[in-house]
């Protein structure tokens, strides 16, 4: 999160020159934005709407370009219910909004509430608001949703209202027959839009070789960069941390470990993904010097690198089994951070678990928990297995009871994960507790995993 506030800090050099009167605007932009991140955190029940009134009540402006620059910042760090809601205050209030914005609210939508909500705003819209920008929105929602009959029936329709023909509308199709296990129809519109004198751009090229990649056929992945460097298109970070994940998935980790050291050679941009795409493919390969190399790097670009990055590299030396190195790192982060990030200590404690440091693990909870952070579901499922290892089934459920409201309005289908659910099949199967046991019942009722086989298990576990 603090990546989030370090994109809308001005150092003093970038104001110099500038006017006192935007000086202050950047700065009241600066103060803002904060207020909207801080929305993301804790157990606050304050909304956008109370955020933005009490800021014109301030005597402040909100306009539109700062809209569109929270909003495309907010999405960027996974915040799309926060950006939404800056989007219907802005069209509660009067304030104008253009066609682009309303293709952005699509995305929003299809990211916070679903496809259905992205649609029937799409469908809502004017004749005159139904551009090349929202059709381009909707469509990417479809790929994003692997949809495959309503992404092709709308990239038709587009096609007759000659609204498709750019890359990225190409790119986003491409993206949807890679995920869904269609590879063999990329190549396919790849040689549709040089019929059609479409520009291919650099993400095409990479999803051909995605495509080939999906097909185990590396000669024709190199054959794309072959056709990339005849038309002299100079690869960037993405393209060849692309090219090393392919290897890398195809056993070639020589080539691989080369791509990687050809990216470090390139002049990088200040952008962390490419020092993540580094450390991570550096942990893959076991290569511990490379992952030295590419957080040193990252901290010379960085002055304090985002708790993004900590997490990478957290989770790379937890990888590379570099225990010593992971605790470090935890110190350094804690003695440093601004934003407590819970994903962190989660890697150490998941650490300590694997190892079966039962009385660490139980310390660093503890220690977390009493700086009042809010721990994300992830490190709840890590205290669950922590209890249930120490025998303190009333502790498990509480924690599960504790997250239901969580899972419930962030629909996260996925928690507790399987393995959790058997691990209290396996308690429940020892103790034989059916007060328990209909606790857990209850609970899997609620959040709507009580399917027929978890039904028969837990009967199974209750018989004497």
């Amino acid at each position: 999160m603090a990546s989030l506030l370090k994109l809308f800090r001005s150092g003093t050099a970038a104001w110099r020159g500038m006017s006192t009167a935007a000086v202050k605007k950047e700065k009241d932009g600066t103060v803002l934005f904060r207020r909207l991140v801080a929305l993301g955190l804790g157990n606050s029940d304050a909304k956008v709407a109370d955020v933005l009134d009490e800021w014109v009540r301030e005597g402040h402006e909100i306009c539109r370009s700062q809209v569109i620059a929270f909003g495309s910042q907010l999405r960027r760090f996974n915040k799309p219910h926060i950006a939404l809601q800056l989007y219907q205050w802005m069209e509660e209030n009067k304030r104008a909004l253009k066609n682009s914005d309303c293709a952005f609210r699509i995305d929003l939508l299809f990211k916070t509430e679903g496809i259905a909500s992205a649609e029937k705003y799409f469908n809502d819209l004017s004749e005159s608001a139904r551009t090349k920008k929202t059709y381009g929105a909707l469509l990417y929602c479809y790929c994003q949703g692997k949809m495959l009959e309503e992404a092709t029936q709308l990239f038709q329709k587009m096609a007759e209202l000659n609204f498709h023909a750019t890359a990225l509308n190409y790119n986003n199709m491409m993206a949807l027959y890679v995920k869904i296990g269609q590879p063999e129809k990329v190549p396919l519109l790849f040689q549709e839009m040089k019929e059609k004198n479409i520009a291919p751009d650099l993400y095409t090229y990479n999803q051909l070789m995605n495509s080939y990649a999906a097909l185990k056929d590396i000669d024709a992945v190199e054959g794309v960069l072959q056709r990339m460097e005849s038309k002299k298109i100079t690869y960037d970070w993405f393209t060849l941390g692309n090219l090393a994940t392919i290897y890398f998935n195809a056993g070639l980790k020589d080539k691989a470990k080369a791509a990687l050291e050809e990216l470090e050679r390139l002049k990088l941009p200040k952008n962390p993904e490419a020092f993540h795409t580094l450390i991570h493919l550096y942990s893959h390969l076991s290569d511990a010097a490379g992952v030295s190399r590419a957080w040193e790097l990252c901290k010379s670009k960085f002055t304090k690198p985002s708790n993004t990055s900590y997490l990478i590299m957290h989770l790379a030396l937890s990888r590379l089994g570099d225990y010593d190195g992971l605790e470090n790192l935890f110190k350094e982060w804690e003695s440093s951070c601004s934003i407590y990030d819970s994903r962190i200590p989660n890697v150490l404690l998941e650490s300590y678990l694997k190892r079966g440091m039962i009385e660490e693990a139980s310390l660093l909870y503890e220690s977390v928990t009493r700086r009042g952070v809010d721990p994300n579901l992830r490190m709840h499922n890590s205290y669950m297995n922590l209890c249930l290892k120490k025998r303190q089934i009333d502790l498990a459920l509480q924690t599960l009871e504790a997250c239901v409201c969580k899972i419930i309005s962030e629909r996260h289908s996925w928690f507790p994960p399987q393995e959790s659910v058997n691990a209290f099949f396996k308690y429940f199967a020892e103790e034989k507790d059916a007060v328990t046991v209909s606790k857990f019942r209850e609970i899997m009722k609620t959040i709507n995993r009580l399917d027929a086989e978890t039904e028969k298990i837990l009967d199974a576990v209750c018989l004497p």
